[in-house]
């Protein structure tokens, strides 16, 4: 396929546009009003006996119409049907359909990462549908450490989706959630992500996935190859892909040489949750190489962990023009364009993103390359989706959704607290809530000050609308607005003085400063940790100047090295704000003035400014490499000082935990089929005769332990309170992790009550390890269960 020129709409204050040369999924946009995606009022599904009657044809002659018959038969009958030419026609993101058997043409591309977007050709809007709710980008979201809320985001999302479907103006299979591990912060795409952490990435992704795709009654069902749809998601970008373009190494041509032991451990882990917790019905594949192999053409990656080894039920699509790469850029093998897709289609790759495998399978095929069984294999996981979905019957349920479901009340409502929900309070000298009775003039500066498409990040469709900061703080008193910065890159000074000069006017000053998509975003990584331009000037300034408290709000998706404002007794408070979605402004105004207490915490590590000097982004190991003099990645193995710490958060009320009951030994009586396993242990530490096990040789259900803790809220507002369970391997297991999170909940507890919650973990997930092997093993010894920030740590010894 011709590399596409399209334009990547980028949402910043300034709407700052930049034009890209896309071969990718991720960074462009179609016309909103392509061919394939004009509404189609007369269609509900495919099966309608009078829409066959009108071409000209009879629909009870076509078996993959009968509804009586399984999925399988009916997706058989439909490929048999089709002549090579016609199947190969259907292998691309735009689906031809064939017109003499019935069969329409379907866009596979559309994006609901935080709301329905108009990023791929699938989906668009109109004076019919102008909008749909815009919820936080998910690094924001994910700071609430809430499992209840990414799910109903998910279902709201399906319900606009559903609702857009059947106007006519969206597509039914949707390329989210983003779920790669962020690595290092300096990668332009955190934005889109859930973190830091494997299994907070992973958790996300299975309650987001749930809520996009379940139909209500239909959850649990025997034969997931059945069950139905309400929309399709994907988890994306599989695998270890985290690297757009650092130092003239971009993601077309970067090979990630990974170890085995961090595949498993880190960058597959959230994947593997996406498909057997989520039931995730497609996955797509990453344009990077690993270890020498593009991911799209790595049979063991595809075919025998995402199929085989976890089971998936759907198929698997190629980020935009991957095959174009791996061909021109990779140059992998010296491969022809035939060669390509033969070697993709057979590595498991059913849906080809771009037009290669169009362009190519039938001569790849008539060339003896490939196989006609695989590409009906590949169609059949494409068709049985659709069939899920309701695209040939309809689905009764969901077909009186409609444009009063979109943008209502009740969802705007939800956006606004999401982003309540993931802002987190980095900083509060006693300042914080404001008093409205007291603070009655605010001057609000900096470039966020008067934010709106910069708030909905990138894969945002159209919002719904927008409340800007300085609307959100105008219900509390009179606001005064300066830009101090002209936008966030701040290169002239001149407008820092007008900002000090309405601070010495107000009651209180708000400053809000950080990045946006010219920054950090897909396509473009970023080269410090630091505020940019003169905006440090700003803050530093405008806080001498204020005659009243000042509070520091940062909008950004990575972390910035603001230890000169953590520092600075003048500034009283700090927050971060993510990027908080349409409604953002209410959200960051009605923490500030204490309508809603903050309870959100950092979903990654917030590093010093020297990280990026200690360490290219090319090294991908998480473990440190001494020899380099390399620190490690991710709370997990980095051991320096920071800013923050991952999962650092404070709130307007104090708690105390109290743990009420635990379990603290678990006894596995070997068998003969069970075998001790090695490890390697530091030099001076004590060797158990018996290492450790191999979790499969358990039978890991039956060990559970479980956790009772009380929360206590002594102080005297209303909040919520994020309990995170670490655990920590023996002592003297050589490279285990320092801590990982293996529990997280969030509770609301009113002032001076107490709400208990309740933890039940399998040994095996719960206190399992992966050695340099990349065996999963449970160690033998004394492991440590540790509460937040070690309020609570006691032992749950592990023998066999």
């Amino acid at each position: 396929m011709e590399k596409l020129v399209i334009s990547l709409f980028c949402f910043t204050l300034c709407s700052f546009m930049i034009s890209t040369t896309a071969r990718t999924i991720d960074s462009n946009t179609f016309s909103s009003k392509s061919a394939s995606a004009s509404p189609a009022s007369n269609f509900t599904h495919v099966c309608d006996s009078s829409r066959f009657s009108a071409l000209g044809l009879e629909m009870s002659k076509f078996a993959f119409c009968d509804s009586t018959l399984p999925f399988e038969v009916r997706v058989k009958d439909l490929v048999d049907m089709m002549t090579l030419k016609e199947k190969t026609d259907q292998l691309g993101n735009k689906a031809f359909g064939v017109p003499r058997i019935g069969l329409p043409k379907y866009e596979w591309w559309s994006e609901a990462l935080h709301g329905v977007s108009n990023t791929g050709p699938g989906t668009f809007f109109d004076d019919v549908i102008p909008g749909a709710t815009s919820f936080p980008p998910v690094i924001l979201t994910a700071a609430s450490f809430n499992e209840s809320l990414w799910k109903k985001i998910g279902q709201v999302v399906s319900t606009e989706a559903r609702a857009m479907y059947n106007l006519g103006r969206a597509g039914l299979t949707y390329w989210s959630p983003n779920i790669n591990v962020v690595r290092d912060p300096r990668w332009g795409r955190i934005i889109e992500t859930p973190g830091e952490d494997p299994f907070v990435v992973g958790t996300y992704a299975s309650n987001y996935v749930r809520g996009l795709q379940d139909v209500e009654g239909t959850e649990n069902m025997t034969d997931l190859n059945s069950r139905p749809l309400k929309v399709s998601a994907c988890c994306k970008h599989y695998a270890a892909y985290d690297m757009e373009d650092w130092n003239g190494v971009d993601r077309y041509h970067f090979d990630a040489r990974v170890s085995e032991q961090d595949m498993v451990e880190t960058f597959l882990r959230p994947f593997e949750m996406c498909v057997k917790d989520g039931d995730v019905s497609s996955v797509m594949c990453s344009f990077n190489s690993v270890d020498g192999l593009p991911t799209c053409a790595d049979s063991r990656l595809l075919k025998h962990t995402i199929r085989g080894e976890w089971n998936l039920h759907g198929y698997i699509v190629s980020d935009c023009d991957s095959i174009d790469v791996i061909v021109k850029d990779q140059k992998w093998l010296g491969d022809t364009s035939e060669d390509a897709v033969a070697h993709v289609l057979k590595a498991g790759l059913d849906l080809d993103c771009g037009e290669y495998y169009t362009n190519f399978t039938e001569p790849a095929a008539k060339q003896g390359k490939v196989r006609e069984e695989d590409i009906d294999k590949s169609l059949k996981y494409l068709y049985t989706v659709l069939m899920r979905l309701g695209y040939f019957d309809g689905s009764p349920s969901l077909k009186f959704l409609g444009k009063n479901d979109i943008c209502s009340k009740e969802h705007i409502e939800l956006a606004a607290e999401a982003a309540k929900e993931g802002i987190v309070l980095l900083k509060n000298n006693e300042t914080l809530p404001l008093d409205p009775s007291k603070f009655r003039t605010l001057a609000v500066v900096g470039p966020h000050a008067n934010a709106t498409s910069a708030m909905i990040g990138n894969y945002a469709g159209i919002p719904c609308q927008y409340t800007s900061p300085i609307d959100g703080f105008a219900k509390y008193g009179k606001v005064i607005y300066e830009m101090g910065c002209g936008d966030v890159f701040c290169k002239n000074e001149t407008l820092i003085f007008p900002a000090m000069r309405a601070a010495k006017k107000a009651d209180a000053t708000v400053i809000l400063v950080g990045l946006d998509l010219a920054i950090e975003a897909e396509t473009r990584d970023r080269k410090d940790l630091l505020l940019p331009g003169y905006q440090t000037q700003l803050i530093k300034q405008v806080t001498k100047a204020s005659k009243g408290p000042v509070i520091l709000v940062i909008m950004t998706a990575g972390c910035v090295d603001i230890s000169f404002a953590k520092e600075d007794e003048n500034t009283k408070a700090i927050l971060w704000a993510g990027f908080p979605g349409e409604e953002g402004g209410h959200a960051i105004a009605d923490v500030i003035f204490g309508k809603y207490n903050p309870g959100g915490r950092l979903p990654l590590t917030w590093h010093e400014a020297n990280y990026v000097d200690m360490l290219p982004m090319t090294s991908m190991a998480l473990r440190p490499i001494d020899s380099l003099g390399y620190p490690g990645r991710t709370y997990k193995f980095f051991n320096g000082s920071t800013v923050y710490p991952f999962g650092f958060g404070l709130s307007y009320t104090q708690f105390n935990y109290t743990l009420a009951s635990s379990q603290r030994s678990i006894h596995i009586n070997l068998t003969k089929f069970q075998h001790c396993r090695d490890l390697v242990y530091d030099s001076d530490a004590y060797k158990p005769p018996c290492p450790a096990l191999l979790t499969s040789d358990i039978e890991c259900n039956k060990y559970n332990f479980e956790l009772e803790i009380e929360v206590l809220n002594v102080g005297h507002r209303d909040g919520s309170e994020v309990v995170l369970v670490y655990t920590k391997a023996p002592d003297g297991i050589s490279e285990a992790p320092a801590k990982q999170l293996i529990g997280f909940k969030r509770v609301f507890v009113k002032a001076g009550k107490k709400e208990t919650v309740n933890f039940v973990f399998n040994a095996c997930k719960g206190l399992g390890i992966v050695d340099y092997k990349a065996y999963q093993l449970l160690p033998f010894g004394q492991h440590t269960i540790m509460v937040g920030d070690g309020a609570i740590s006691y032992p749950v010894q592990v023998s066999f």
